[in-house]
């Protein structure tokens, strides 16, 4: 019976525990410092993105709303850098619906991350927790005019 008991309190302790280690973290970035970033000269497509509120050129034709979640791994990374990581897979992601859609820009990108939404010129939201970081964007892949 002393066991039982030994191995309940445990288990309680443990269960108790979990909750505790979870972390979600919401930041507020740069998406400058991202967009300049040496993993994004490697990696973004050369099909231009504008986040909402940025500036762009007139669009000739609205191709729809799309969305992007991309997550990774944050084990042994800064949040920024596991926000970055997750921002410009998501970018990614919208640039090659853009280009599946027939469209040769992203506009109006806002942040949506765990329905904490962000709408601005200059930031994208990522939340990070102990294990992995999310970056969720929502984007209009358009045809800009010539």
């Amino acid at each position: 019976m002393r066991i039982v008991r030994s191995l309940a309190v445990v288990v309680a302790c443990v269960s108790a525990a979990l909750p505790a280690e979870a972390r979600d973290t919401f930041h507020d970035l740069s998406v400058e410092s991202a967009h300049e970033s040496e993993l994004a000269k490697e990696k973004l497509l050369d099909l231009p993105f504008y986040m909402k509120g940025q500036k762009h050129p007139k669009v000739a034709q609205d191709l729809g709303v799309f969305t992007s979640n991309r997550r990774t791994n944050a084990f042994n990374k800064s949040d920024e850098e596991a926000c970055e990581i997750a921002f410009l897979s998501a970018v990614i992601s919208l640039q090659e619906r853009a280009r599946k859609q027939g469209g040769d820009a992203v506009v109006d990108i806002r942040s949506i991350t765990k329905h904490n939404d962000l709408e601005s010129p200059t930031q994208y939201r990522c939340v990070a927790g102990t294990m992995i970081a999310n970056v969720a964007l929502e984007g209009r892949v358009v045809r800009l005019a010539k």
